[in-house]
């Protein structure tokens, strides 16, 4: 019996290391190539210097302003800074809201200012406004009202948001924000205040996108900051009628066409085959946007970058996509499902990072129970990062469009336990970033592109039952 051909394969195992699992179509140099992607993002990558040009040079860029258009180009220009081999733009049209002046005082019983900002799609006043305030704890209660109760008077709902590390309590309070106007305005209310969607407690207002139904009357929307909003409830527990000023003058202004822009790296093997991440280019008008979502793009276009870098280009195509105007209503995201969803086949995997600049804890995936050895060996590749592979999840906001034509997708959870305490706010500012925490990122988002890219199997969406 020849030994040597059962000593060679035992010695070759040693020195390659753990087998490869069944069915991911992974061969241990493509693994050692995204590992070494990994180790050298954690070394030091391009993040915080792409974030730090873009807070910079740009700042805020609300959809609609000149200060977006500056971004597209800004965009375009590091695109091309970074190596990327293809650079083009996709049109995103949409009605352009302008926020231009907002008060809020508190006249009767105690006089005293409020700090407040107008919800994003909020109609004006129409001049100074003075009502009656009515507090409610919960949506809920206000939809309890009895029809006509709040004829005259303004309803403000005092919801407070649970902090939680996977944002979980986001949920809840953000439909005050998106329907209390509607709401309320269908017990006669005048307007409507919310206690801000947000878990800190600085004197700073949250904004945030409303919504009005149709058929019901477009009162304005504005939220309070956290202290304001307690100031309020405060005054209403000494049971005298407070009445309330506000000012805001805000409004559609009509429409405009903008773009996603997108970067790509393209493949060596299979070209028209795409691997999706990205983030959204636009931001709220009070910060300057770093967390959200300056971090996320120049997460993704780090990572993209480094990928592009390598002397061979993976298999499919890299493709970074800073998605135009998500934060009213993931404009960017539909236009991108609308346009390509009759090629999300061609689309091997996506993943969005749009959860601020917290590091990664979590891995999870929308992919066919055929495809999960792919996922599995990419977990494998990322925990040494502190990343573990778990059930559950579910697609980033701009890629969540794109899931109903078919589009496979991956989660790269974030710590967000401070998140909502900047989120929204004036206090979204570079400083709030950690840069060894946006490489740790980019090490994850490498890693996970490069890996899809080129392993030998296509990935194929869960089953429409089994997304979230």
């Amino acid at each position: 019996m020849n030994t040597s051909r059962l000593v060679l394969p035992f010695i070759a195992a040693i020195l390659c290391g753990p087998a490869l699992a069944d069915g991911d179509g992974l061969d241990a140099k493509a693994v050692a190539t995204a590992e070494g992607l990994r180790d050298t993002a954690m070394r030091g990558s391009q993040a915080y210097a792409i974030v730090e040009s873009l807070t910079t040079e740009i700042g805020p860029r609300m959809a609609g302003t000149e200060a977006y258009d500056r971004a597209t180009a800004w965009a375009q220009a590091k695109f091309k800074s970074l190596g990327y081999d293809k650079i083009w733009l996709q049109p995103v049209t949409f009605p352009v809201w302008e926020r231009r002046a907002e008060r809020g005082r508190i006249v009767s019983p105690f006089p005293q200012h409020l700090v407040l900002t107008a919800l994003g799609g909020s109609e004006s006043t129409d001049g100074e406004l003075r009502a009656q305030v009515v507090e409610f704890d919960s949506l809920e209660s206000l939809k309890a009202a009895p029809d006509g109760s709040l004829a005259g008077k303004i309803a403000f709902v005092n919801l407070k948001m649970r902090r939680a590390k996977d944002g979980s309590g986001y949920g809840p309070v953000s439909n005050v924000r998106r329907s209390g106007a509607s709401e309320a305005a269908r017990k006669g209310a005048v307007a409507l205040l919310i206690r801000s969607v947000g878990t800190d407690s600085d004197r700073l207002a949250h904004t945030g996108m409303m919504r009005y139904e149709d058929g019901v009357a477009k009162i304005p929307a504005a939220a309070l900051s956290v202290p304001d909003a307690e100031l309020l409830a405060n005054m209403l527990k000494r049971g005298k009628p407070v009445t309330v000023a506000l000012d805001i003058q805000a409004g559609v202004t009509g429409s405009k066409t903008e773009y996603n822009v997108i970067g790509e790296i393209t493949g060596r093997g299979k070209p028209d085959e795409v691997v999706v991440i990205g983030g959204h280019l636009d931001s709220w008008d009070l910060g300057t946007g770093a967390i959200d979502d300056g971090a996320g793009v120049a997460i993704t276009m780090a990572a993209g970058a480094l990928i592009g870098d390598l002397k061979k280009a993976p298999k499919r195509t890299i493709r970074v996509i800073a998605f135009a105007n998500e934060e009213q209503g993931l404009l960017g995201g539909k236009a991108y499902a609308e346009a390509m969803k009759d090629a999300m086949g061609t689309h091997q995997l996506a993943a969005e990072s749009d959860f601020g600049a917290g590091r990664i804890y979590a891995l999870h995936a929308g992919v066919s129970p055929e495809s999960k050895p792919v996922i599995e060996r990419i977990a494998q590749v990322l925990a040494p990062l502190g990343i573990t592979w778990a059930e559950g999840g579910g697609p980033g906001p701009d890629i969540s469009p794109s899931v109903p034509y078919g589009l496979p997708w991956a989660e790269l959870q974030q710590d967000g336990s401070d998140y909502f305490d900047y989120h929204h706010t004036a206090n979204d500012t570079l400083d709030k970033i950690e840069p060894a925490a946006l490489d740790q990122q980019v090490a994850a988002y490498a890693a996970l592109a490069y890996l899809a890219a080129e392993t030998a199997v296509d990935i194929a969406p869960a089953a429409p039952a089994a997304q979230k």
